[in-house]
């Protein structure tokens, strides 16, 4: 179970969701779409992948709280890497990063491979999209397995 107020879905005929939900049924509220954040802080752009998204991670929640919004508004996260083998092999670093973020609010997501993003030394971009929910009520997960 996840503290949001959109309701998660992942239906059991299809395969164990890691790291991410199947559908997101957004609560009514407030769209606010996060442009792309890449994993840039003071001091530039780390050369980790795994650093690159915590940074990137960071960058989304700063812009969407500066939106009003919070970590759980999040419905649907794209995530576009330069290095699939590198995001795979740095997997365990990447999920504790995100975590630290997000917690273990796993909205709509896709990874995508692309061949170069904007910022030169940049592997990692993020893109999302929240609901500001008119009500905060209660969370809801469907379907959820343990």
């Amino acid at each position: 179970m996840t503290d949001t107020p959109h309701r998660l879905v992942n239906p059991g005929d299809l395969p164990r969701p890691v790291g991410y939900s199947h559908a997101v049924s957004a609560a009514p509220g407030r769209t606010v779409h996060v442009a792309g954040q890449i994993g840039e802080g003071p001091d530039g752009v780390p050369a980790g992948i795994a650093e690159q998204l915590d940074l990137a991670c960071a960058n989304v929640v700063t812009a969407l709280r500066a939106a009003g919004g919070e970590p759980e508004h999040v419905v649907s996260m794209q995530i576009f890497i330069t290095d699939v083998e590198g995001y795979r092999a740095a997997s365990k670093e990447i999920g504790e990063a995100y975590r630290r973020h997000f917690g273990k609010h796993y909205p709509a997501m896709a990874l995508l491979g692309v061949a170069a993003l904007f910022h030169p030394r940049a592997t990692v971009e993020l893109v999302c999209t929240a609901i500001i929910p008119e009500d905060d009520g209660q969370s809801s997960t469907e379907g959820e397995r343990e």
